[in-house]
Order: structure tokens, then sequence, then C-alpha cells
């Protein structure tokens, strides 16, 4: 993404859940991170030329047939380390300490006793303070010229330093927002122990980034689906600041979008960016290619071959105006994002999760060249970086939306009709959510309309026979995992009320109360 290459932290992920997180935490402290497996051999790590390393946790015990392990040159390269958990006691053992195999186990919230308050990891932190543990094997003794900073009431090492090697590691986990004072601990080793600049700023990701792209496209010209989500407005705006007029972004209204959405990548996007728009309007074609399909794979798969179909004439009109003109058309602009990245196994050598298709599931042998400036970006940098170019607050602040839209929120058949009341009922929803403050409290809040169902209800003194809508709000970080969000009574009675009197043909409005695992966010 970057001309220049930023100091790097690199997390040597050890199976960990919480790699990731860790990566996000030291970009909070405003310096960057990437992470790498750690089958990846210490002459590759440190060819990364590493300002400093962290070993992340892991599933494992050190003493378990097969586990992972590490290299011990890795602690004689003169960069800085810190071990948490499974990786500060791989330290432990690979620098000649004792890590025991007792069975007494740690899990959960545990108090940590700080016996060196004034060390370089925990200066400034209370002497008695809450940390998440998550561990079976324990360290009794720290290896020669380290320095034990804390304990636990079931483990003497909980925390070692040695200052003149620049290795630090504790058996807790200072990512997670449990571990009450984890954050400044990791903090300290980064600007004390590795002697790092919190200098990573959104302005110069953006200045980075736009010169990255011009050496990557030159003189020629690139074109960008764009969806309405904000991986994809952030993408457009940053390719469009780096080459300008040659970026051309095609947006394909499939009439499953939301109410007002269209309306706002064409208007607001546009009045912000400059960018040239080229809007095809497809919504009969999605909705004739729909008719009388329920199932929901299947129109997945419709809505997906469809997108690809009209985007691919889209982009066959650009290439041949360009032609004509003498101008070379060979980027696609795609907002692939760091978590995308690590999930599809890309380059880390870590399981693939899932794959991902960021421009509508677009063939591999379309015969362009890759613009991915969000590569390395959380979602939560990319709407800061969204918002240092500019773009609409109601655009980068707005909630994961899928690829398929409504076509998915629609338990039944897709009709115009049904489009119409959902469109309203969820509308509403986002109205009142955005009324009481709540917008930035969850992660997003599908509205379902039960199409195939009907329930019985009275409204105006009559018997009604109407569909019921779901509302499904939920918190997560990275949509891995979910938990359904406690929205306040009196919000839900507002949507709840406005919905039934305002949309016509509802009449009951139900809550979903169902985690992730074992639902999904989506219903279909």
């Amino acid at each position: 993404m970057t001309s220049a290459t930023p100091d790097t932290v690199l997390v040597v992920d050890f199976g960990a859940q919480y790699a990731q997180l860790i990566a996000r935490r030291v970009r909070e402290a405003r310096i960057y991170s990437e992470i790498v497996p750690c089958t990846m051999p210490v002459p590759e790590i440190l060819a990364k030329n590493p300002k400093a390393i962290i070993l992340s946790g892991g599933p494992s015990s050190v003493y378990a047939e097969n586990a992972p392990g590490i290299d011990p040159a890795i602690f004689a390269a003169g960069v800085p380390v810190f071990g948490m958990c499974y990786g500060f006691q791989l330290m432990a053992q690979a620098l000649g300490g004792t890590v025991d195999n007792t069975g007494s186990r740690e899990y959960g919230r545990t108090r940590l006793s700080v016996s060196r308050p004034d060390s370089t990891l925990f200066e400034g932190t209370p002497e008695r303070q809450d940390v998440w543990m998550s561990h079976g094997d324990a360290c009794s003794a720290a290896p020669e010229g380290f320095t034990v900073t804390a304990s636990t009431e079931g483990v003497p090492v909980a925390a070692f330093e040695d200052d003149a090697r620049k290795l630090y590691g504790v058996q807790h986990h200072p990512e997670v927002m449990h571990s009450t004072h984890g954050q400044l601990v990791l903090e300290h080793f980064l600007y004390r122990g590795a002697g790092l600049a919190p200098v990573w700023t959104t302005a110069n990701v953006v200045e980075e980034s736009v010169a990255a792209v011009r050496a990557q496209v030159g003189n020629a010209q690139a074109i960008c689906a764009l969806s309405g989500g904000v991986d994809s407005a952030v993408a457009a705006a940053l390719v469009q600041r780096a080459i300008g007029d040659r970026l051309t972004c095609v947006y394909v209204d499939h009439g499953l979008m939301r109410k007002g959405e269209s309306e706002q990548v064409e208007k607001d996007f546009v009045a912000a960016t400059g960018v040239q728009l080229k809007v095809v309007d497809a919504a009969e074609r999605f909705l004739t290619a729909l008719a009388g399909v329920s199932d929901p794979e299947e129109k997945r798969k419709i809505i997906g071959r469809e997108f690809i179909r009209v985007f691919e004439q889209a982009q066959a009109e650009i290439v041949a105006a360009a032609g004509r003109s003498g101008a070379s058309v060979r980027f696609l602009v795609q907002g692939t994002l760091y978590p995308d990245v690590v999930e599809s196994g890309g380059g880390t050598g870590t399981a693939n999760i899932k794959s991902h298709h960021n421009v509508g599931g677009l063939p591999e042998d379309l015969d362009f060249e890759l613009v991915e400036p969000l590569r390395r970006l959380f979602k939560d940098e990319v709407r800061m970086v969204g918002k240092e170019l500019g773009l609409p607050e109601a655009m980068v602040q707005r909630q994961p939306f899928p690829g398929p839209g409504l076509g998915i929120r629609i338990v039944g058949e897709v009709t115009k009709d049904r489009l119409d009341l959902l469109r309203e009922a969820d509308a509403i929803a986002r109205e009142e959510l955005t009324a009481a403050g709540l917008d930035r409290d969850i992660w997003q809040c599908p509205v379902v309309l039960l199409a195939d169902v009907r329930s019985v209800g009275v409204q105006g003194d009559g018997r009604t026979y109407g569909h019921p809508v779901v509302l499904r709000p939920v918190s997560s970080e990275d949509a891995m995992t979910a938990d359904w969000s406690r929205l306040p009574y009196e919000v839900l009675a507002r949507i709840s009320t406005r919905i039934t009197n305002e949309v016509p043909d509802v009449n009951r409005v139900v809550l979903d109360v169902t985690s992730k695992p074992p639902g999904t966010i989506e219903w279909e």
C-alpha cells in the first residue's frame, strides 16, 4: 500500500485467536504492524526488517507433540521481542528458563501482583491489577539475565524483563480489554522497550497510499466497482486522489439497496470526490432473474451472476471508449482489507478461513491488474482514512451491508412490493437507532422480512393477517463472532410502534436474541 515501508512490528502467530487483535492494538498505539506465521523461518522474518517482534499466544502446550516452536536465533538478532502467553513460555524455555507442565490452570480474570512497579513494562500501573489468563503450563524459573517483575497466586513467574537484550514477556493477554492495563503495558514495550515512536497516522497512510497508487498505475486508467459500502468507497476515493479522472467507478443499482443508499452513492460520493461515475440501472433485470426463487443460496448465486454480467458489460463499454481515445484501462480497484487477506491465507501461511471476493465475485480471468490500496488496513482504520479523505459521515460510518443486499433479508421470494415494504421498515429502524445515538454501539442491525410467514393482528379494531419483521441488532469487532445488542426497551418500542403504524402489511415486530455462533448475523 505504501511507497515507503513504515517502522513495522511483526506479530508471529502461533495459532492465537487474538493474533489480529494484537496487530490492531499495536496500530492503536500508532505503530504499523503485520501478522506472520510461526512457520516462517527466522531469516525471512528478519528480512522484513522489523523494529520489534511480538510472539502471540496459542492453543498448544510447549510440551505437546508437534507443538509449534521458535528458533532461539530470533532472540539473538538484536530486535526487541515481547512474548505473550504461549509466546512467553516459548521464550522462557528457549533461553533456559523452566516451564512446568503441572496441570495447574488459569483461565479468565486473574489478579496479577507486580513486584517491580518501576520496570519497563509496568511503570505507572498498579501493584495489583486484573489480567486475562488462558494457560495450562506455568513458568517457575526465568532464564538467566531476566528479572521477574510479576506473579500470580498460581504462577511464580508471570512476567519477566531483560532490558539489556530488550526481551520481555508476560503470561497474560495484554491485548484483550479484560486486562485492565494491557494497552499501557503493550505501549510500554513499544515506546520504552523497543524505542519506537507513535508516528503511523491516518494522514501518513493517505499520503503513502496515494504515492503507491501513482507509482503502480502510471498513466493508465482504472475502473472500480462501487457498491455503496465503506471499503469500495474509500478505495475509490484514494485512487481518485492519486490519478484523478483516469478512474471511472461503476455502480450497479440492482434494486436491492436500502432506502436512500443509491442516491447517496450517486450524489454525495460524487460531490465529495469528483469521481467519474457510471450508474447502471439494472433493477428490472435482477427482479426478473429472482422471480419465483425462494432458496437463499440460489438467490445469492443469481444476484452474483447478474452482477458480474452487468459489470462486465459496463467495463467493456469503458474499455471501448478508452481505446478509441488511445488510452489503456489496465487496472481494477478492489476494497480488499487486511482481515480479508489473513482469513484467506493470503501470504501469511495461516489457514484459509474463508475466501473473499471483493468486487462482487469477479472472475479470476478478467484481464486486469489489481489495485488494493486498503490491503493493509483494518475496518476501523478504513473509516478513519475515509474521514481524512472528506467522505460524507453517513458513508464512512455506514454499517456492514451484504453484497446481495435486501435480497437475502427477505425470507421467501423477492418482489418489488416486498422490497419496498422492507426498505420502509429498515429505514425506520435506522432512523430511530441514529436518533438514540446508538449507531456506534452496534455492529449492524439487519431488518428481516418473513415474507412467507403471516401472523394475525388487530389494527383499527379489525383483524389483520400481515407479515412479521425481525430486528437483528448485533455487536461485534470483526463479524467472526457476534452477540445480540441489548438495546434500550424504549428504543425497541419506538421502532416497533412506528413500523406497525407506518408500514402497510406489517403487524408484528420481533427481536432476534441469538449470538453467533450458533446463528449467523444474516438470516440467509
